[in-house]
């Protein structure tokens, strides 16, 4: 997006709207607007005053009030003034400045949006499927109205993109409110289905107006011919230039625009860029609120049938059960009336006392499941018991374990010779001695003396830790590649 320098100043002809004399400002810019409509475009401050008292709500006003109001919306661009000297006849009335005041350009376009609003929710918005078939209609002229004049070329224009426009903002306007939060609390009220099939109804043959449609106009723009199109568009950017203006018009500004509404109408139709095309949306979109009423109708009329009297069905029954001839029957008739409709299953392992395919419910023993409270505070209470004695299982399980570690220490002493490991000179070891040997020389490698002690407290250290020698270490679980690293015993 490009930022402009008038997009970041601020906007002070809109001042009137909302300031603390609003009351008085909004009734004098509709007085100019309504003068406007009646093409009276001049108006003295004497005439402004005299509308004004005419309501209630002026009665205390005075014509000073009123010069200060004129002022200040002068002072905002909202109304242009001119000294009338037609009638001065004396050098003093020259000097009382009689002025004539006219709304400006911009004030106009501001007094009509604000109808537009407040208007808004009276009016209402449409859809026109007519649109559809009027711009269809005028796309199939292209290549025959390109060879026309400027005049004409600028009528079957403006009615192009006029048409485009209303559909464009008439569908938004009439989705917008289907979307919006009362409509949303109204699709919840049971008045909802009295004119339900209505509106789906309305919303159905704009669908099927888009799918007749949609696809010939989609078809037209890409056969239309791109050198038609150019002459077009240059012939209306032509006749706009061409008309007298008081301000000067940007030509480039103005080709730019009339460009983009072609571009507009290219991509609403036919998509740009690989992407889905606007009306592929508009479709998408009115069916998703087809199907939002259709869902909304549903759950109402579910609700009113829920709350339905089942007296009489309850009543009859009871009079099926009544006429059961055993509990067996009666079991059935309940599985069939109330179980099989929500099911509940429990899943877990359950101990049967048999096997028969053929043992019911009712003919085995009733599983209990204890259920826990889902809470943090919930704490299960402590079963209360006399201490056991484990002596004699903790001094059977301390002599295990030091008549297995002494096993240990004889068999790691069988490699040691001399009070020295020599790793190039080891056989072929289990991996649980493996496990210890690399133990302690990991152990000498992390200190900086490079010595460390085993687990009975033996001295050791390596005695060169610059070796340069490797060695195969094998093992029955397989061979390792290290440094032929010698530990010395003290």
């Amino acid at each position: 997006m490009l930022i402009q320098d008038k997009m970041r100043k601020p906007m002070l002809e809109a001042k009137y709207l909302n300031v603390e004399n609003t009351d008085r400002y909004r009734p004098i810019m509709r007085l100019f607007y309504l003068q406007y409509e009646k093409l009276k475009y001049w108006m003295y401050q004497e005439e402004v005053y005299e509308e004004l008292k005419e309501n209630p709500e002026f009665s205390d006003y005075t014509m000073e009030q009123c010069q200060q109001d004129l002022t200040a919306l002068k002072e905002w661009g909202n109304l242009l003034t001119i000294q009338d000297t037609r009638k001065v006849t004396s050098i003093e009335e020259f000097k009382s400045r009689k002025f004539r005041y006219q709304l400006s350009e911009i004030s106009v376009e501001i007094e009509r949006m604000v109808l537009r609003i407040e208007n808004l929710f009276i009016e209402g918005s449409s859809l026109e499927p007519s649109l559809l078939e009027r711009i269809r209609a005028a796309l199939e002229k292209t290549e025959k109205i390109a060879g026309e004049e400027a005049g004409k070329v600028h009528g079957w224009w403006d009615g192009l993109t006029t048409d485009f426009v209303r559909l464009n903002q008439n569908y938004q306007d009439y989705m917008r409110e289907l979307n919006s939060v009362r409509a949303e609390e109204m699709m919840k009220t049971r008045e909802f289905l009295l004119f339900k099939d209505r509106l789906i109804e309305y919303l159905r043959s704009f669908v099927q107006s888009l799918q007749m449609h949609v696809p010939v106009i989609e078809e037209r723009l890409k056969k239309t011919d791109v050198a038609a199109v150019e002459r077009i568009l240059a012939k209306e950017t032509e006749y706009e230039l061409s008309i007298p203006r008081l301000e000067t018009v940007n030509e480039k500004l103005l080709s730019e625009n009339i460009r983009g509404r072609w571009k507009s109408i290219l991509e609403w139709f036919s998509g740009s860029g690989g992407r889905e095309s606007e009306a592929g949306k508009v479709f998408d979109t009115t069916n998703d609120i087809i199907r939002k009423i259709t869902r909304y109708a549903t759950r109402i009329s579910e609700m009113s049938n829920q709350g339905a009297n089942r007296r009489e069905e309850y009543r009859k029954l009871s009079e099926l059960f009544y006429g059961c001839r055993d509990i067996h029957e009666a079991h059935r008739l309940s599985a069939m009336v109330f179980g099989m409709e929500k099911p509940l299953h429990l899943k877990g392992e359950f101990r049967r006392e048999t096997d028969s395919i053929n043992s019911g419910i009712y003919e085995e023993n009733p599983h209990v499941v204890t259920l826990r409270p889902r809470v943090r505070s919930y704490r299960e209470k402590a079963r209360r018991s006399a201490v056991i004695d484990h002596t004699e299982e903790k001094e059977a399980l301390k002599v295990e374990t030091i008549r297995r570690q002494e096993e240990e220490r004889k068999l790691w002493k069988t490699y040691i010779k001399d009070g020295r490991l020599v790793f190039d000179s080891l056989p072929v070891i289990e991996p649980a001695v493996r496990d210890v040997f690399l133990l302690w020389l990991s152990k000498a490698l992390e200190n900086k003396s490079h010595r460390a002690k085993t687990e009975d407290g033996q001295m050791y250290h390596i005695e060169d830790i610059q070796v340069k020698q490797y060695c195969m270490l094998q093992c029955t679980d397989g061979n390792l590649w290290m440094p032929a690293y010698t530990l010395i015993f003290e």
